[in-house]
Parts: structure tokens; C-alpha cells; sequence
């Protein structure tokens, strides 16, 4: 797991959350690879690590990644990161997590706006800005009074990626049972959604990449610039 991963699942918890807490919480994708959002949940929750294989972190293995094996209205949030780039149907995975979710539980989710291929087993999806409107519809249509309570696009620090990350409320009736946000206090990112709010923040065309490409060919063609008129 890279290192903004971590760090966006330890602010997820300390805006949704609370030490005195003792939720359930469910995490999809769950091994831990070079750490585990299981890390950075208090400790008092009762956490279930789903995943297709065994591993550590992984306390469920199913095979198949569209029936998860919790009864419905049970899971108080669950959690995702760097997994539903790798599911296929991930829409169907969604209306999965709606079902096992509480009326008031809520999903996390993290997935790549950006980067390299990788396969596990297979790499599928990009999240862009306006992924987490387009599954909150898609709960909608199929029968959930769900809402997106945030959403953004993290900038990078040490590693190649920009996480897409999102939050999302079963039932709208709970509103009032999160009025945090990850976003809240010091932090960077671009494209950011809230709820009750149309407007953009932090509008950016570009993705970083794009942005770094862009300066380091401007820079080259000051550059050459620069040469051509030296010896003119």
C-alpha cells in the first residue's frame, strides 16, 4: 500500500470515527501489502479483512467478489482501497456493499485516478472527479436513498499515484450523524466534491502527471529557446 493510501484511510477514520467507537467494519481488498488500512482503524472495531486469497490481514476469503458474505444491514462501514480499479463489475461490487451497509453505515473507497498497468488478476478502471456522482446514481436507480459525501483527487508525495477517493452514505436520513470530512483541516488535493455544494474546489483540467509533462516540455522549449537566440 503507498504512502497518500495510508494516509487518506487515517483521516477517513478520524473524520467518520471515533476512538470509543466499536463498529464493524468490513475491508475489501483487505492483504496487507506493504501496510493495511486495518492499521489505521481504532482499535475497538471489530475489523474483517475480505480478500480472494489468503494472506495477512485477510481474516474472509471468497471467490466471488460479488456476493459478500454478511447479512444485510450488518456492516457499520467498509473500506476499500487499490481494489475496485482490479473488479471487473465494480458497479455490482457497489451495490453489494449497499446492501450489507447499515442504513447510516458508509463506504470508503480509494481507488487510482492515475498509473501504471497492474494486474491482480486483472487492472480494469481509472476514477476520475466525476465517479463517485455516477455510483451514487447508480444506487439510486437501483432502490438506495444513498449520497456522496465527499469526494476528491489526492495529489501525490512519494509514490506515482493520484487516489480518487470517496465517501459514501447509505440512507441521506443520517446526514446529520457526519458532519466532518476527510478534507477538512490541511490538505491538497484537486476536483473536490461535497454535499449540499455544485461548485468544484480545487478545479484542475489537468491530472498532476499531465501538469509535470506539460512544465517539463515548456521547459525544454524555454530551454532551446534560450540556446537558439545565444548563438543567433
Amino acid at each position: 500500500m503507498h504512502d497518500t493510501a495510508l494516509e487518506f484511510g487515517r483521516r477517513f477514520f478520524q473524520a467518520y470515527a471515533t476512538d470509543t467507537d466499536e463498529l464493524t467494519i468490513v475491508d475489501i481488498g483487505a492483504q496487507d501489502v506493504n501496510g493495511s488500512l486495518r492499521s489505521t482503524a481504532f482499535p475497538k472495531n471489530k475489523y474483517i479483512g475480505v480478500d480472494f486469497v489468503e494472506g495477512k490481514g485477510v481474516d474472509v476469503i471468497i471467490d466471488d467478489p460479488y456476493s459478500l458474505p454478511f447479512e444485510s444491514d450488518s456492516v457499520d462501514l467498509c473500506v476499500s482501497s487499490s481494489c475496485f480499479e482490479h473488479s471487473e463489475f465494480f458497479w455490482l461490487l457497489y451495490l453489494e456493499v449497499m446492501r450489507i451497509l447499515k442504513p447510516s453505515g458508509i463506504l470508503y473507497l480509494n481507488a487510482p485516478s492515475n498509473g501504471c498497468f497492474h494486474r491482480y488478476p486483472v487492472d480494469c478502471w481509472r476514477f476520475y472527479p466525476d465517479s463517485g456522482i455516477a455510483l451514487a446514481n447508480w444506487g439510486k436507480r437501483n432502490g438506495y436513498d444513498n449520497v456522496l459525501l465527499e469526494s476528491f483527487v489526492g495529489q501525490q508525495k512519494k509514490d506515482i499515484w493520484n487516489d480518487f477517493i470517496a465517501v459514501f452514505l447509505k440512507d441521506s436520513k443520517f446526514l446529520a450523524k457526519y458532519p466532518h470530512r476527510i478534507r477538512d483541516g490541511n490538505l491538497q488535493f484537486t476536483n473536490g466534491l461535497v454535499y449540499g455544494r455544485d461548485d468544484i474546489e480545487n478545479f484542475s483540467f489537468w491530472q498532476q502527471d499531465q501538469k509535470y509533462r506539460f512544465m517539463k516540455r515548456g521547459r525544454m522549449m524555454m530551454s532551446d529557446l534560450a540556446r537558439r537566440l545565444s548563438v543567433s
